[in-house]
């Protein structure tokens, strides 16, 4: 679906905060990887889309109402045979109306579960700042980036020669760099990752802030593993 119609269908909805499935599929749009799935709407759906992505697969409730999806036992993860995803539906559905009855499901998220020998998480973040318009952030992710504070900012646009400089300002380069045997990851690959970002932000006006986090970087590329946007 285009960009234009996920916004417009998300605020004709009163909501400003995208599902993930509606990020990612902006994500998709603008060229930045995410991990391969699809929204199902019925046990039946769920378990065609594992067949086609592949084994194993995570699942993850999708409503409006559910933010934390954790919290309400909204996820399931290393899911590596049909049955097993069929139970997983129904576990996650009877979690679901527990923790808010009221709530609206769209259906789940099936994702192929990435996990890469020597992949490091990053974060590319955006939000506009009043003065200068869009500003991206990069660095470490996960809880890195709670932790150690350890991100550098750019003002839209950000090509990827810029990006490349913005990478390299973190203190913790050298983990990227490769420690332990792991080689260097794609500098390029997330390098044009950013710079996609930050267009799709000059882009698209009505999106006041976003993240990726974590994105998996490794030597053969990056890809976003959960994505998040807020609508102004």
């Amino acid at each position: 679906m285009e960009t234009k119609k996920i916004i417009d269908e998300a605020l004709a909805e009163g909501r400003r905060a995208l599902l993930e499935y509606e990020a990612e599929e902006i994500f998709s749009n603008y060229g930045i990887p995410v991990s391969p799935g699809r929204l199902a709407r019925n046990a039946g759906e769920a378990e065609a889309v594992a067949g086609e992505i592949g084994f194993p697969v995570v699942m993850k409730i999708m409503s409006p109402q559910i933010v934390h999806k954790s919290d309400a036992g909204g996820v399931k993860v290393g899911l590596t045979r049909p049955e097993d995803v069929a139970a997983a539906w129904d576990e996650i559905m009877d979690n679901a109306a527990a923790y808010d009855p009221s709530a609206r499901i769209k259906g789940i998220l099936v994702q192929k579960m990435i996990s890469e020998s020597g992949g490091r998480e990053v974060i590319v973040g955006a939000s506009t700042d009043p003065q200068f318009g869009p500003v991206i952030m990069f660095g470490l992710g996960g809880i890195f980036v709670e932790v150690l504070k350890d991100v550098s900012f750019r003002v839209a646009p950000v090509s990827p020669e810029e990006a490349l400089r913005q990478i390299r300002e973190i203190r913790t380069i050298a983990i990227l760099d490769g420690v332990r045997g792991n080689g260097p990851i794609d500098f390029t690959a997330l390098a044009d990752l950013i710079s996609r970002v930050s267009r799709l932000m000059l882009e698209q006006p009505r999106v006041s802030e976003l993240d990726a986090n974590p994105i998996l970087a490794s030597e053969d590329g990056v890809r976003a593993l959960d994505a998040r946007i807020i609508l102004a």
